[in-house]
């Protein structure tokens, strides 16, 4: 699946070509994992969905009672829809500990600097969703942003803010152009403004 469905991004150290990974494996592990040992097999088929932006994975049956959405973002009990083939998976090795499959999620989403993946139940099932890193090249362009917000979101990944005057700079356009462009940017959650207002005030990615 890892090489058939997804991208692999490609970048160079010195001399030596190295391909990244869209979405972390351990994430996408998880997700079908879960999906198997969690999925009612009296319902509808496991469905997986690749879009240009994320994958979802949604399986029947829902959370088991007493486990709730918010449950799954922190160390709770396990409690599999199918224990044998949950014990089956233990013993394979493809699970090593319980209750921490969606943990491990949002923590390799977390540092693969993605956003918060996406976690609820879903017409009769649950669904779990990644996307990718918006703020990559592609997904802004595909987005629509121009080509001095474009420089601009580059600027703030190497410097980590950027004011409106550092923006008319970079791109040599005049304070109105910065701050209609910039306010675009803040109405589409890609930058949000600083507390500080007037002098001083700069923006950061969302």
């Amino acid at each position: 699946m890892n090489s058939k469905f997804f991208k692999h991004p490609i970048d160079f150290i010195g001399l030596q070509r190295f391909e990244s990974d869209e979405y972390p494996v351990e994430a996408i592990r998880e997700m079908i994992l879960n999906a198997l040992v969690h999925r009612s097999y009296l319902g509808s088929f496991t469905q997986i969905k690749v879009f240009d932006n994320k994958i979802e994975i949604w399986n029947d049956g829902g959370l088991p009672e007493g486990i709730t959405e918010d449950n799954l973002r922190h160390s709770h009990a396990s409690k599999p829809r199918n224990p044998i083939i949950a014990d089956v998976f233990f013993k394979a090795g493809y699970i090593d500990t319980w209750g921490r499959g969606t943990i491990t999620i949002i923590e390799s989403c977390k540092l693969s600097n993605l956003p918060e993946p996406i976690l609820i139940e879903k017409n009769g099932g649950f669904l779990v969703s990644i996307s990718k890193n918006k703020y990559t090249r592609e997904i802004l362009e595909q987005m629509g942003l121009n080509k001095r917000q474009l420089k601009a979101i580059e600027f703030i990944k190497t410097n980590v803010r950027i004011t409106n005057k550092e923006y008319q700079g970079i791109n040599d356009c005049a304070r109105n152009t910065a701050s209609n462009d910039l306010k675009d940017l803040v109405e589409r959650n890609l930058l949000k403004s600083s507390d500080i207002k007037g002098a001083g005030s700069f923006y950061q990615l969302y």
